[in-house]
């Protein structure tokens, strides 16, 4: 039966309208609101993905319209998997966010639209509806990032806001050229249009052109993620975790369906040059994302440019056009979900029990927080790639991919990125497990107007312009819970890579074809 689809696009928007209106009554209302939404999302999402996987692709056109002129919901296995991963990791930070906040009903309003735009860009089959859904997707997360305390999380969703408006106008462009050399935007029709128009007319290209980069820029791939880092490092914790997680995740989604669904591979065949650039744009990303995350003295902003590397990694999936790659490429958008997402939400409970947000505050990290510097450990070594994580196994896809083809450039830019990453999540590493605790100001004899004067100097800006907290809060069972149950999936995940893939080779070989 499809006409369960819809609802997995209407429940979070019931729970956001019921969010905003419960907080009428009711204020911190909220947060149940949404937990109750979320597990009906997961619910609905597993039983789409059930289908999806056992019983085939599970279509549904709003409003009973005939397709091309309907608006199409197409469930298949790449759909269903990140349909799942929005329901699943946005029910774990609720969890996590009880008590970490924020707390008003407004934030869980934006929260549960949040997953509704990206629920959306995750199952919609029409590329106008896929502007909309990025659009929501957009203005949900601009508000979010906002809702941290402090000027620097203004400026950091107005900077969000701008960049993020061009990426989603150059999107609109590209469709509007779409659309005048077709005349439609199902993106089934649309491919098979395309073809008939000629994937080498100025049209076809100009469109192709305006719509990846307007992902790209959706997805923070260098040189046009200047958006991100502030973003993530400035936004309270549960929404670092949340947006890290899913947000440029399903944006990656949204440029493999436009590659392959809309464009097809035989617009890049067609198009070397197209190609040619993407790998281009993979190998810069990879790079210059893991130089500047080395060059970060905070750990959220080390973090943000990390992702700046992987997705390049995702990116390099993308252009190799075989089913190795495009295998390895989903494999690494699940796991970096994640992975990375369970680094920003133990970072933010890190800084909650100690108040460490720098790299220098992580020594002796184990010796304070042991549970917490542990998962933090596996997270940092399974985005490293160390086996069996998923992080290993992504990228082992990928370069396998690479090897395939004979780009040996790519080959070693990948295979390259392990060391990458290991070269700013082992200062980390060391100082967490080898360094001993800095000594507090009372255990070395300091007079009490000194230790005053060494806390107070807690509550300067950090080096690269955060606040750093000075009283450590309360942390939460449902914050380690969070936290464990993500480095457990980044390992388990792993070993189930192998028969997932069997399970998603009808859709990649479709993609592909």
């Amino acid at each position: 039966m499809s006409d369960l689809v819809p609802f997995a696009v209407a429940v979070p928007i019931v729970g956001s309208v019921l969010a905003l209106l419960a907080g009428l009554a009711r204020s911190k209302t909220g947060w149940p609101v949404a937990v109750v939404a979320s597990a009906v999302h997961v619910g609905v999402a597993g039983e789409l993905a059930r289908r999806a996987f056992f019983e085939g692709t599970v279509r549904y056109v709003v409003g009973n319209f005939e397709v091309p002129y309907g608006i199409e919901l197409v469930v298949d296995g790449l759909s269903a998997t990140i349909l799942v991963l929005v329901a699943v990791v946005s029910l774990g930070v609720l969890g996590y966010a009880r008590v970490a906040g924020p707390r008003s009903n407004a934030f869980y309003a934006a929260y549960m639209l949040l997953v509704t735009g990206l629920t959306g860009l995750s199952i919609t089959g029409d590329l106008f509806n896929m502007y909309v859904f990025l659009e929501i997707t957009g203005l949900a997360a601009y508000v979010l990032v906002a809702s941290g305390e402090g000027g620097r999380s203004a400026v950091a969703a107005l900077r969000y806001l701008l960049v993020g408006t061009v990426g989603a106008s150059l999107f609109l462009l590209g469709l509007g050229y779409a659309y005048v050399a077709t005349g439609t935007l199902n993106m089934a029709h649309l491919a098979e249009l395309l073809a008939e128009v000629g994937h080498t007319t100025t049209l076809v290209r100009a469109a192709f052109a305006f719509i990846v980069v307007g992902l790209l820029i959706k997805i923070a791939v260098f040189p046009l993620h200047t958006w991100q880092p502030e973003a993530y490092a400035s936004s309270p914790d549960s929404v670092s975790g949340f947006i890290s997680a899913l947000v440029s995740t399903v944006s990656a989604y949204a440029l493999v369906r436009v590659v392959y669904t809309v464009f097809t591979p035989e617009f890049l065949a067609a198009n070397p040059l197209a190609q040619d650039l993407l790998a281009a744009a993979a190998a810069v990303s990879i790079v210059a994302g893991s130089v500047f995350a080395v060059a970060q003295t905070e750990v959220k902003r080390m973090l943000a440019y990390s992702s700046v590397a992987q997705f390049g990694l995702v990116l390099a999936g993308i252009s190799l056009v075989n089913e190795m790659a495009m295998v390895g490429a989903l494999v690494h958008l699940v796991g970096h979900a994640i992975m990375k997402g369970g680094l920003f939400l133990t970072a933010g409970l890190v800084a909650t029990e100690t108040g460490a947000r720098t790299v220098d505050d992580y020594e002796g990290l184990a010796d304070r927080v042991p549970l917490g510097a542990t998962v933090f450990g596996l997270l940092a070594m399974a985005m490293v790639g160390i086996p069996p994580a998923v992080g290993f196994v992504g990228k082992w896809y990928i370069a396998l991919g690479a090897v395939e083809t004979g780009s040996w450039v790519l080959t070693a830019v990948i295979v390259g990125s392990t060391l990458l990453t290991l070269a700013y999540f082992a200062r980390l590493v060391e100082r967490m497990f080898f360094r001993e605790a800095p000594v507090a100001p009372e255990e070395t004899g300091a007079t009490a107007d000194e230790a005053d004067i060494a806390a107070d100097g807690a509550d300067v800006p950090a080096a690269d312009g955060g606040d750093r907290p000075s009283t450590p809060e309360t942390v939460s069972f449902g914050m380690y819970a969070v936290v464990v149950a993500a480095a457990v999936l980044a390992l388990a995940l792993g070993a189930a890579v192998f028969e997932y893939a069997q399970y998603l080779q009808p859709t990649v070989t479709s993609l592909l074809s």
